[in-house]
């Protein structure tokens, strides 16, 4: 039996065909659970609690009832060209007016998760106002797009004209072509893959078929102008010769050879599985002469949306290539937001030794320090000796080697130099995703978790500095 095509495709429609393709007529045993979808859900059902008052209720006889909210209303219609067609609105919200029901109606809410509105946004509103009009018998002029940030609720009113609502006929009128062929192909753009449920799925599909996408540093309008060019797949990339890339690739200016040179060698160690050593630079100078003195190895996890860190993860080492105990491995917990208490104890650490170098992975831990050392009690020239002590082993990996993987992360590069999380499919969303419960419920077994999962993204660091060391 044919499913009603509903907003939910219509969203993925927008955002990837193939994505549309999949949730309608995918092998539901191929997709992975996604912690940003879950992590999603768990914050809108808050706001939309908090929006309503608490009289927050399912179903039409929320709507019989005159509840101030309603979620889970499903409503069947062939309003759009006799199409079955159903609305999954995220939430209704009860305004002034007249319906079937009585002197009030419902107008369409969408919630986002990030600080912009987006064309799903505004699709989802348009397309649930068309289907619930004739349901409640009531026009619908506008719609709520929301966010919650900081605990504050953040309203934007949407006005739901015919020209938006003649874009969601004509966008969902392909969505009906769309799902009548074949599977589509792969996305170029593939940013938005990684919060993805069929992620693993076309991963598999884009190394097979060897996507120029799949090499760091290429974009979908690289990949393009590579394929406009006559290069179309990792194979053929690897084969060009550096002059005669580099000419092509006059968008890049002067970089021009440099990138044509990085992408050359990066399809190469893709295809072979080896990687090439490139040039030194002054922080792998750095890691190696400070190897045998101890080292401080810092990972950070946090709630981007309430600018919360809220475990800051020290480990403790007296030399790389000593045994780590469990006591080597020191939580920093900051649960209520409360920066001055540890502000002091981080500060308190890293003087503890003063003359340690610091191994983080990325931009995010030293920055987040500085931060909070300028917050302190420390002068100008403390800081500055805080942060000559800073080593990013992803600028030493990136400027040093050329490794046969898809992008540059910790969990890439730890995974491919033999690195095993104890916690399978962990990932920063996941470990938000578990903070996030933990608040809800007070169970100490989510906290438990990402002290587990930070641990381990302190222990993958470290191995990072030791195959950097044993390299060179």
């Amino acid at each position: 039996m044919q499913k009603n095509l509903n907003n939910l495709y219509l969203k993925s429609f927008i955002r990837c065909k193939r994505k549309a393709w999949l949730d309608y007529q995918g092998n539901k045993s191929q997709r992975i659970w996604s912690p940003h979808q879950s992590i999603e859900i768990i914050k809108r059902y808050k706001t939309f609690y908090k929006l309503s008052d608490g009289d927050l209720y399912s179903g039409e006889k929320a709507c019989k009832r005159g509840s101030s909210g309603v979620i889970g209303l499903k409503a069947r219609s062939k309003v759009i060209n006799n199409i079955n067609t159903e609305m999954q609105p995220q939430l209704l919200k009860k305004v002034g007016g007249h319906s079937k029901w009585g002197e009030y109606k419902y107008i369409p809410v969408v919630y986002k998760l990030g600080h912009r509105t987006t064309k799903e946004h505004l699709f989802d509103l348009a397309f649930s106002s068309m289907l619930l009009e004739p349901f409640q018998e009531a026009k619908i002029e506008k719609g709520l797009v929301i966010s919650n940030f900081s605990n504050r609720i953040n309203i934007e009113k949407i006005d739901l004209n015919p020209r938006l609502r003649k874009k969601v006929i004509h966008t969902f009128l392909n969505l009906n072509e769309y799902l009548k062929r074949s599977i589509p192909d792969i996305t170029e753009d593939r940013k938005k893959c990684t919060i993805c449920s069929w992620q693993k799925f076309c991963d598999t599909e884009a190394k097979d078929n060897g996507y120029l996408t799949d090499i760091d540093g290429i974009g979908s309008k690289t990949a393009l102008f590579l394929q406009k060019n006559g290069i179309s797949n990792i194979k053929e990339l690897a084969a060009t010769k550096k002059i005669d890339l580099g000419k092509k690739l006059f968008q890049f200016k002067e970089q021009r050879f440099e990138k044509a040179s990085k992408f050359i060698k990066q399809s190469k160690a893709y295809l072979s599985g080896i990687p090439i050593r490139i040039l030194e630079n002054k922080n792998l100078s750095y890691l190696l002469k400070n190897k045998d003195s101890g080292f401080f190895i810092f990972d950070i996890e946090s709630n981007p949306d309430d600018k919360h860190d809220f475990l800051y993860g020290f480990l403790k080492v007296n030399s790389l290539f000593e045994n780590i105990e469990d006591d080597f491995y020191d939580p920093i917990l900051n649960l209520k937001n409360n920066t001055k208490k540890s502000n002091q104890e981080i500060i308190q650490k890293l003087f503890s030794q003063k003359y340690w170098p610091v191994l983080h992975y990325g931009e995010t831990e030293k920055i987040a320090i500085l931060n909070l050392a300028r917050q302190s009690d420390l002068d100008l020239k403390e800081i500055e000796i805080l942060n000559s002590r800073f080593i990013d082993l992803h600028l030493i990996v990136r400027g040093s080697w050329i490794l046969p993987i898809r992008n540059y992360s910790l969990k890439t590069v730890a995974n491919w130099i033999g690195f095993k999380w104890e916690q399978e499919n962990v990932s920063g969303s996941k470990a938000l995703y578990w903070w996030i419960q933990y608040k809800s419920t007070l169970n100490d077994i989510f906290l438990k978790k990402i002290i587990k999962y930070n641990r381990d993204d302190c222990l993958a660091t470290l191995q990072i500095a030791k195959w950097l060391i044993k390299k060179h």
